[in-house]
Parts: structure tokens; C-alpha cells; sequence
């Protein structure tokens, strides 16, 4: 039975994260649904090019505008084995956090959280003050998963590019897919 798996991307950097997330995927032959954030359209341009939505378009099964609230996405009856959000903004994660179902991308991670689905936040922000920890707590109160990307330091990375497949192999493994990549476990 081939998985179904919501990809969100929210304007926080780190748009190598979800490339590298949906190219992972796409190699498992896991079905995607991608939603972006309005805010993603200018990070992603940023650090992937002119064409760098598309880029992420090309390898969904999949793709919703942000202001698609009638998507398939936005109704628990549309099942799907759980939702990663990365990268995930600060903005976005608050928006989860307090149900605010304001775009496609908040409803989408509403419906997985009520419909008890997995669904996996990678935050990227640093420092963190008060705010953004209680958002956090929230979230995982709620059944979701903050998942921050952090290399692991005794796994033997030569380059970005290994540091980009095992954050990403990390976070699909979180999801309960095993990523099929090299990802570093400790011996």
C-alpha cells in the first residue's frame, strides 16, 4: 500500500530541506501532497533560484495553492499516513499551535493533529525565546512532533549535501517511513 504524506513548506530558510525531503520521498514512491505558505514563494525563490517552487513542484504527486481551502488536504475524511512541515517558520508553527486555520497549510496540519496522524515540525530559528518554546510545548502536547534540524555530529558528513540527506532521512524516519538512505545511527 503506498504511503500518502502532506509536504508543508513555510517561508522559514531552509528550502534545500523540503528539495531534499521530496526527492527522498519521490524515490520511495511515496505519494505527496505540497503546500506552501505565501511567505515560502520569497525563501524558497531566495535559496533555490527563480525557478526553485517549481523545482519543488516537479517532484510532488501532488500540489495545492496556499489559499486552497476547499484541497483534499484540508478534510480529515482525505487520509493520509501523516504530514511533515519543513522547513517550518516560527509564524507557522504558532499557527498550529493555536488552531489557527488561516491558509492551507495551517488547516492541512490541523486536520492531522485532530485526526491523530503524525505530523512532524522542523522549526528553524535560532535563539529561541519564551514564545516560540511554549508553541513548541503546545504542539507536543497536542501529539505533534518538533523535530529541529540538527546534524548528528558523530555521523561522518563530508559536505552539505550529506548534512541535507540525513536531516531530511531524520525527519521521514520520524514520520515512520524508513528513508532508504545511508541515515547515521549511533553503534
Amino acid at each position: 500500500m503506498t504511503k500518502r504524506i502532506i509536504v508543508g513548506v513555510s517561508g522559514a530558510s531552509g528550502s534545500q530541506l523540503a528539495l531534499k525531503t521530496l526527492e527522498i520521498l519521490k524515490v520511495l514512491s511515496v505519494e505527496t501532497h505540497l503546500v506552501h505558505s505565501k511567505g515560502a514563494v520569497a525563501s524558497v525563490q531566495h535559496e533555490l533560484g527563480k525557478d526553485g517552487v517549481e523545482q519543488l513542484k516537479v517532484l510532488a504527486s501532488v500540489t495545492y495553492a496556499p489559499d486552497e481551502m476547499t484541497a483534499a488536504i484540508a478534510s480529515g475524511s482525505f487520509h493520509t499516513d501523516g504530514m511533515i512541515i519543513t522547513p517550518c517558520s516560527m509564524r507557522t508553527l504558532s499557527g498550529v499551535a493555536y488552531s489557527f486555520s488561516d491558509n492551507l497549510l495551517t488547516r492541512a496540519a490541523d486536520v492531522v493533529l485532530k485526526e491523530r496522524r503524525k505530523l512532524v515540525l522542523v522549526p528553524r530559528e535560532t535563539p529561541l525565546h519564551e514564545g516560540h518554546l511554549e508553541a513548541m510545548l503546545k504542539v507536543t502536547r497536542m501529539g505533534g512532533i518538533i523535530a529541529p534540524p540538527v546534524p548528528p555530529f558523530y555521523a561522518d558528513m563530508q559536505n552539505k549535501e550529506d548534512m541535507l540527506t540525513e536531516i531530511a532521512a531524520r525527519g521521514i524516519n520520524t514520520l515512520g517511513i524508513d528513508p532508504g538512505v545511508n541515515m547515521t545511527k549511533w553503534q
